[in-house]
């Protein structure tokens, strides 16, 4: 089973920069990472009057482009993913998943703390917390790494979830 950490925190915490300083560590000790992202909000990669777009507003379900070296699937369907129907689709080779947001689920979690910026509400979930990232500290006994110890937070995942 591939192991799954979600890196959550309210919004212009960090998560993404935490994201992104942390996959090219773990590449370089030879994992193979992937990352879903949950968008609230929706999203849009497509631009208007680009072909996948002109595909998708003719009423296409799928739509897969492709390069000598890239894909990218966009997909329309009637209801929001789970984490494991997006890993039984489209995620079989890695050997960890970051999930962005995704505070709704049952993984291990990594809270960004930033000051002047309130932590999430935990309502029963703090069993799951890992770990806290930021510039924030927060007293509850579990491991604080400071956002520019990604070294240090990849060995805590590595020898927690990703040993061999």
């Amino acid at each position: 089973m591939i192991p799954i950490i979600s890196i959550v925190g309210r919004s212009n915490t960090g998560k993404t920069t935490l994201i992104e300083k942390l996959v090219p560590e773990l590449s370089r000790r030879g994992y193979r990472v992937a990352v879903i992202k949950h968008a609230a909000r929706g999203f849009e990669i497509d631009r208007e009057g680009k072909d996948s777009w002109r595909y998708k507003k003719a009423g296409t379900y799928k739509i897969v482009l492709i390069s000598p070296k890239e894909l990218a699937l966009m997909e329309v369907f009637e209801r929001e993913y789970n984490v494991e129907e997006l890993m039984d689709l489209y995620i079989k080779d890695a050997d960890v998943v970051l999930l962005e947001g995704h505070k709704d689920n049952p993984y291990p979690m990594i809270e960004m703390l930033r000051k002047g910026v309130e932590p999430l509400p935990w309502d029963g979930k703090e069993h799951q917390l890992i770990a806290f990232v930021g510039d924030k500290s927060q007293d509850a006994g579990i491991p604080h790494f400071h956002v520019d110890e990604i070294q240090k937070l990849a060995d805590f995942l590595e020898e927690r979830y990703l040993r061999r």
